[in-house]
C-alpha cells in the first residue's frame, strides 16, 4: 500500500483572502487524497472562533483580546483594500455571483474531507481564547505536532 502524500498549512494571518487562499489549497489537496494538516495560530485563530459570544470566566487582558479580534470566518477583514470593511462584502458579493463557496463552507468542507484543522494552543493561552470559543470538531496541540506532521510532508505552506 502506498503512502498517502503530506501536505501542511500554517495560517497566521487572520485576513479574509488568505484564509480563503488556505482552504482552497487545502480542499484541493483533500481532493487529490493528501493528509492535509492547517495549524492555526495568532490571528489565523480567529477563523476558528464561533460568530457567537461563549459566556466564559476570563481576566481582563483575555476579554480585551475577545473583543478586539474578529469573531470567526464571517468577522475577517482583507489583507488590501478593507475599506472600513466594504471590501469584504465587495468580496462576498463577486464570489456569490461565481458560485464560489464561502469561507465557512470552505471550512465545513474541509472538515468533511477529513483535512485536520489544528488550534495551536501556546497561542490559544497568550490570547486568551479558550476550547468553548472555538468551532467543533477540530484539534488543538502545540508547535512539536505541527514539525511532525511537516516533516512528513512534500509541500508546507505559511500564510
Amino acid at each position: 500500500m502506498t503512502q498517502k502524500e503530506k501536505s501542511t498549512i500554517v495560517l497566521f494571518s487572520g485576513e479574509l483572502d488568505k484564509a480563503i487562499a488556505a482552504f482552497i489549497i487545502a480542499n484541493g489537496a483533500a481532493a487529490y487524497d493528501h493528509e492535509v494538516t492547517i495549524f492555526f495560530t495568532f490571528w489565523g485563530l480567529n477563523t476558528l472562533r464561533k460568530d457567537q459570544p461563549v459566556s466564559l470566566k476570563k481576566g481582563f487582558l483575555e476579554k480585551m483580546f475577545g473583543k478586539m479580534m474578529p469573531r470567526g470566518a464571517n468577522k475577517l477583514g482583507l489583507s488590501k483594500m478593507n475599506f472600513a470593511g466594504m471590501g469584504p462584502k465587495m468580496i462576498k458579493h463577486v464570489m456569490k455571483k461565481h458560485n464560489a463557496l464561502t469561507l465557512p463552507q470552505l471550512i465545513e468542507l474541509a472538515q468533511e474531507q477529513g483535512v485536520k484543522l489544528v488550534a495551536c494552543t501556546m497561542t490559544m493561552d497568550l490570547l486568551g481564547l479558550q476550547k468553548e470559543e472555538l468551532l467543533d470538531g477540530i484539534e488543538y496541540a502545540g508547535v512539536a505536532a505541527y514539525l511532525g506532521d511537516a516533516a512528513d510532508a512534500k509541500v508546507n505552506l505559511f500564510i
